[in-house]
Parts: structure tokens; C-alpha cells; sequence
């Protein structure tokens, strides 16, 4: 579960503890997951003593019947989480002189709690980054999670496509997606809220579903991902609803070119930012440039949005294992939008999709 990289990290940062607060970062650890809401959730780890995890009572039985195998500790809802966690490391290290923290997640008010009950030590040290990095890099179980969230997001896109009937809302789609997923699926969870878009509603990308009624002959944006044992899914498809305008199908078309000529691109070598430049050349040299308004991609795993970033600026080279989305879009204003999007796995010698939905240009016809 990567603690004996975590563990070398300490030793070659300098730092005694790391205090691990993102319940993401503590699943990727411990195999462990849980919401804590406003409780204390945290792994502590050393660089010569065994980690334990630290966790309201109430999910304590839980922990230990997971796949964590190691310590596991609780504190009732009247006790100071913080002086039990310093009594708890004070434990293995007697005077821990360097704590890093997970910077990128933890409060300022949660940081001054752990000064408080620590004041003896340094608190500089930063693992946002190690955990980012090692998280760059999938393993073939969490491809194989990756997938099977690829096939649950393609199995919502024809509950989607099914639902579009005339005057119904875009909520109506969006709910009839996540109700399917649940009853025919057992998909508990969906990466983020479902999004359905139609008209003109698609030239604002993260507007989200609204009571806008769908109505003949316009595009119909679908984005949409689920959680399958702890992996998200995101993938977006563009259907017309009855017959669409030359420019909507011109626009579709563009983006469809730019999106395959990215896919095909992407392998090891290729940085992040010359990938983006495949697809936001194609739109930009069709007249479309204004209107690709954010990155080409985000990487995808435990959270739908991670490392790496695929988009101008950001020389990372790729290599085999990285997973992430390419998902060039077109949005004008007061007119139309586009995106389609499939997230996928660097391999030895191109790119795989999670998700298999077409991407010609689908017509739907319009129905009461």
C-alpha cells in the first residue's frame, strides 16, 4: 500500500512524522475509506515505526475490519483529538522534532491545534507533493477499478440518451441517470454532480442540470462519472436532439477531429503541454480558438480531478501508467456547446479509453 515509500520519504526529507489528513491520500495508504465530516481523520506515519490510524470511535470497528491491517485508535466526541494524537506519537518518537503535513488539505485552524499540542515541533515539512507524485502512477488493480468506472459512466450515457423526451427538464435527465445507476448498477456514489445540458445551457460548461426544458432540434451535452470501489469515472458525450444547425454540427465535428487527434497522440514522451496543443491547434486553425476555454485535461484515480494537468504550461513528460481525461470543448456564447471526453491510460504505446461510447454525432429523434 506504498507506506514503505512513504516511509524512504520521511527518512530522506528529514522529517519524524507525517500527518496525513485527506481521507483520500489515507485511502490510497491503508486501503481504508471514510467521510469523517467535521470529526478528526488522520494517518500518522514514521520513518522507522509502524503507522497507525487515528479516527472518531465511532468508525474504529470499521477501520479495523478493513484492509488496513495496522494500528487504529478513536476518540469520543468530548475528548481533544490533538493531545491524544501527541500522546500517541510522543509513543514511538519521544521528541518529534520535524511533522509533515499534507498542506495542500489541512486547515490553518487544524494546523494550529497540532502547534498546540506539539509546540516543541517544526511543522515545514510538506508531503502534498510526494503523495501527488506517487499517485501519478497507477497500478493494474486501480486500472482495472478505473475500467470498471468507464463501463458503470457508459451504461448512465444510454440511461441518459433513453431519457431526452420533449419539454422534459435537464434535472429530470440528470436524476433519471443517477436513480438507474443505483437501482440497476448499485453505483452508491457519482464522482460529482451529474451534468446535463441542453441548447444553449451547453455554452456554459459547468453550469450543472437546471429546469431548463430540453426541446427539439438542439445538442445536448451529457458530463457525467461514478466511484467504483473508491475510482472515479469522467467522461462527456454531445447527442443531437432532432436536427441540429450547420454550425452546431460544424463545431461537433471540430471537436470530434480535435479530441481523436489528442487520444492518438498520447504516449510516453509526449509532454502535457504539447499534448493540449494538439487538439487547441485544430480548433484554433477551424476559427474556434476563443471558445476552448479551459485545459485539455486533468488526471483522474481517487479523485476525479488530480495530477497531472494536461494543458499549456506544464512540461511533464508522460509516461506509461499515468492515467488522465482529454476533453477539448467548444462553448459560444448564447449558441451552443460541445465537449467529448473519454479518461484514459498511458500504455506502452499509445493511450485506452475507460469509456467505448461513440462519438460520431448521435441522433436522437424527439419524442412526447
Amino acid at each position: 500500500m506504498n507506506l514503505d515509500k512513504l516511509s524512504q520519504w520521511l527518512i530522506d526529507s528529514n522529517n519524524d512524522v507525517a500527518y496525513i489528513s485527506d481521507p483520500l491520500s489515507i485511502n490510497y495508504f491503508t486501503g481504508y475509506s471514510m467521510e469523517p465530516h467535521e470529526r478528526i481523520f488522520a494517518l500518522i506515519a514514521f520513518k522507522d515505526q509502524p503507522p497507525f490510524i487515528f479516527a472518531p470511535e465511532l468508525n474504529v470497528e470499521e477501520a479495523k475490519n478493513s484492509a488496513w491491517n495496522g494500528e487504529v485508535y478513536g476518540y469520543l466526541d468530548h475528548q481533544d483529538p490533538w493531545l491524544k494524537i501527541a500522546e500517541l506519537i510522543k509513543k514511538r518518537v519521544a521528541n518529534p522534532q520535524n511533522i509533515a503535513l499534507e498542506k495542500q488539505h489541512l486547515s490553518v485552524e487544524r494546523l494550529e491545534q497540532l502547534k498546540r499540542a506539539l509546540p516543541d515541533s517544526n511543522f515545514s515539512g510538506n508531503v502534498s507533493p510526494f503523495i501527488a507524485q506517487s499517485r501519478l502512477f497507477k497500478t493494474d488493480e486501480e486500472i482495472k477499478q478505473l475500467k470498471k468506472a468507464g463501463e458503470e459512466a457508459d451504461f448512465a450515457f444510454t440511461i441518459g440518451f433513453d431519457a431526452l423526451r420533449n419539454g422534459v427538464t435537464e434535472r429530470y435527465v440528470a436524476g433519471q441517470i443517477d436513480y438507474q445507476l443505483k437501482l440497476q448498477k448499485g453505483v452508491m456514489h457519482t464522482s460529482f454532480e451529474t451534468i446535463v445540458q441542453a441548447g444553449k445551457n451547453a455554452a456554459n460548461p459547468h453550469l450543472g442540470p437546471t429546469m431548463n426544458k430540453i426541446e427539439p432540434n438542439e445538442l445536448v451535452l451529457f458530463d457525467l462519472g461514478t466511484m467504483h470501489e473508491g475510482y472515479a469515472s469522467d467522461s462527456s458525450r454531445t447527442v443531437a436532439y432532432g436536427t441540429p444547425t450547420d454550425l452546431e454540427k460544424e463545431i461537433y465535428e471540430v471537436d470530434r477531429e480535435a479530441q481523436q487527434a489528442a487520444i492518438d497522440a498520447a504516449k510516453p514522451g509526449i509532454t502535457a503541454s504539447e499534448l493540449d496543443a494538439v487538439a487547441r491547434d485544430i480548433i484554433t486553425k477551424a476559427g474556434y480558438g476563443e471558445y476552448f476555454i479551459h485545459r485539455l485535461g486533468h488526471g483522474i484515480g481517487l479523485n476525479v480531478h488530480e495530477e497531472p494537468q494536461i494543458m499549456e504550461g506544464n512540461d511533464i513528460v508522460l509516461q506509461e501508467g499515468m492515467c488522465f481525461s482529454i476533453e477539448p470543448g467548444i462553448y459560444i456564447p448564447n449558441v451552443a456547446g460541445v465537449r467529448i471526453e473519454d479518461c484514459g491510460v498511458v500504455t506502452k504505446n499509445g493511450f485506452e479509453t475507460f469509456t467505448k461510447t461513440g462519438k460520431d454525432l448521435k441522433y436522437i429523434s424527439p419524442k412526447d
